[in-house]
């Protein structure tokens, strides 16, 4: 009888020793996936240095990204786990976290795209479009373009042609390159006015601004982290007179900046939410980024607002006469109505039914630019693909979005702050 109970404490004992012995069971979140993820677009930039516009997370994250050295075929492979694992995640209705699970599974979607391009697979410009930017693209008719092109011509009457007649008009409104720089200061300082009058910023925000050549694009903003930007502003062609404040406000104020800061501030600072402490270029963050940039514009300088500052303080400081100015805004609005044109030619382009003289061509009569603006734009599109869509069909989404259901400037501009302070998809803008 002893020994029995003497076996049976002993037996008890050791089964409470095993149970204290066993591990704690791991919960994943989604605070860990975010991280791995992470990660994985590090590791892609390491493969692809144009693929990771800006990154001010953890710094360790980076090394391993770099001392790991993960193949494509690696970065697949993970990125596959992690996809599973966040479609596996119990939400339970709770709204921030389906809006984050669908954002990362939409820039995974990006990722293993662009990896697959990378290794050589054979992708529709439609489709591209599709799986990077999670946006359909519109077709236009060249009808359509074709009229324009025609209120263009009597705008502008001569036996040159068009493209020629269009580029020795504007260049009329050409800053002088000695001038460029005071220009373009009064205009981002004229964007950034406007633009704090309706968004609160950080008291130490701000940016600094080169000007570089040899570049495919116009200008670009690399954001640094803790609400700093370096912008860079291409001077390979002269700029003109409408570039200061488009640059001003697409680079700055209310655009990429003022976007960064707001996620950095709202989502990477005060939830947390280290995801958006990476900006991967091909991905559907890029349709919010350049449409938010293009409406900024508008949003910023509504109705003749823009005309009306231009004229009265930027032609002055370039030494510009405003007397054709009239015919120039008009032109610029025509223009404005050609810019799917540049969809249409890239889409061609890529999809190999049309060739490089083909698309320069295409550029040059539907683009109206001069053989070698034209290069310079399929130098962007050899560079960037269909990235090109996010500037024109992305502003077309954002304006609809913010336009809907708001009548004042204040409402128009407290819709657009939310929308940059939030983890928002293309399909988020749509009714």
């Amino acid at each position: 009888m002893l020994y029995r109970i003497i076996v049976s404490s002993v037996l008890i004992l050791m089964t409470a020793c095993v149970q204290e012995k066993e591990p704690p069971v791991q919960v994943v979140t989604i605070d860990d996936l975010a991280l791995r993820y992470l990660h994985l677009e590090l590791s892609m930039g390491e493969q692809d240095p144009g693929h990771v516009d800006a990154y001010f997370g953890p710094e360790e994250i980076r090394v391993e990204a770099i001392e790991a050295a993960l193949s494509l075929d690696d970065i697949t492979a993970a990125s596959d786990k992690l996809a599973g694992e966040l479609q596996a995640l119990e939400t339970s209705g709770d709204v921030a976290l389906e809006a984050r699970v669908k954002g990362l599974l939409a820039r995974l979607l990006a990722l293993n795209t662009r990896i697959a391009m990378k290794q050589g697979e054979a992708i529709s410009f439609d489709e591209e479009v599709l799986r990077l930017f999670a946006t359909t693209l519109p077709h236009t008719d060249a009808n359509y373009f074709d009229g324009v092109l025609q209120e263009i011509d009597a705008l502008l009457p001569g036996e040159e042609p068009l493209n020629e007649r269009v580029d020795t008009f504007m260049n009329r409104f050409n800053i002088p390159a000695d001038k460029l720089a005071v220009v373009m200061d009064a205009a981002i300082a004229e964007c950034r006015r406007r633009t704090v009058e309706f968004i609160d910023l950080p008291a130490d925000e701000h940016f600094t601004v080169e000007y570089v050549t040899d570049k495919p694009w116009g200008g670009y903003n690399w954001y640094q982290g803790d609400s700093v930007s370096l912008i860079q502003i291409n001077t390979d062609l002269p700029s003109r007179i409408s570039s200061a404040v488009t640059l001003g406000c697409h680079e700055g104020y209310p655009g990429h900046h003022v976007y960064n800061t707001l996620l950095e501030q709202n989502l990477v600072k005060r939830k947390g939410w280290q995801e958006f402490s990476l900006y991967p270029l091909f991905s559907p963050q890029s349709l919010i980024a350049e449409g938010s940039g293009n409406y900024g514009v508008d949003l910023a300088f509504p109705d003749d607002e823009r005309v009306e500052f231009e004229k009265r303080v930027l032609f002055p400081l370039a030494g510009l006469e405003p007397g054709t100015a009239d015919d120039f805004y008009r032109l610029q609005e025509l223009q404005a109505r050609l810019n799917f044109s540049r969809n249409e030619a890239a889409r061609n382009y890529l999809d190999g039914v049309a060739n490089t003289e083909q698309t320069i061509a295409q550029i040059m009569k539907y683009s109206l630019k001069t053989r070698e603006r034209a290069e310079k734009d399929l130098s962007f599109i050899d560079g960037y693909r269909s990235y090109i869509i996010n500037y024109n069909h992305g502003k077309a989404m954002v304006a609809a979005f913010i336009e809907r259901d708001t009548d004042s400037p204040a409402e128009r501009w407290a819709k657009f702050e939310t929308m940059l302070s939030t983890s928002v998809l293309p399909e988020d803008l749509e009714e």
